[in-house]
């Protein structure tokens, strides 16, 4: 269910049952625990993001994705900017990525979010199993401080 005027939407993307792909879901139930009377801040936490988040991107005012990274160093933190990806004719239906849902958003609803960031640690493992690698637990304090900062810059 969306709810209407969302300061920050926090959307985590990743499995838990696939080791350092789980990150994303770990920190948003932090971010969830952490922020639980902050009426404001909603945390979706999904396997993977599909379409039907585009609404509830089009009615919130900032977004912060959280993601594993298979591209980065194990463990390595990075937040970023993101921005919607360019109009194009091949939009996937079943995956998207955080620029993908923040256009479609776009298309659909003619809103997005007026910033948006992408918080990314490296993944040292994908394997099957439920814990994290070793790099990526001794990142999750640099991951928390900087989802903080990504939520206090959404309220300032």
């Amino acid at each position: 269910m969306t709810q209407l005027n969302i300061r920050l939407l926090i959307l985590a993307c990743g499995n838990t049952l696939r080791s350092d792909d789980g990150i994303g879901p770990h920190l948003a139930a932090w971010a969830e625990d952490h922020y639980r009377d902050n009426l404001s801040i909603r945390v979706i936490s999904r396997q993977q993001w599909t379409p039907d988040l585009a609404e509830d991107l089009a009615h919130a005012e900032s977004a912060l994705f959280l993601d594993c990274s298979i591209d980065a160093p194990p463990g390595s933190v990075q937040l970023r900017e993101v921005h919607p990806a360019p109009p194009t004719s091949a939009l996937a239906t079943h995956h998207l990525g955080a620029p993908e849902l923040l256009a479609l958003a776009l298309e659909l609803y003619g809103s997005a979010p007026r910033s948006a960031q992408l918080l990314t640690i490296g993944a040292a493992s994908l394997e099957i199993g439920e814990s994290l690698s070793p790099e990526v637990t001794a990142a999750i304090p640099t991951a928390r401080t900087a989802l903080e900062k990504a939520i206090r810059a959404a309220f300032a």
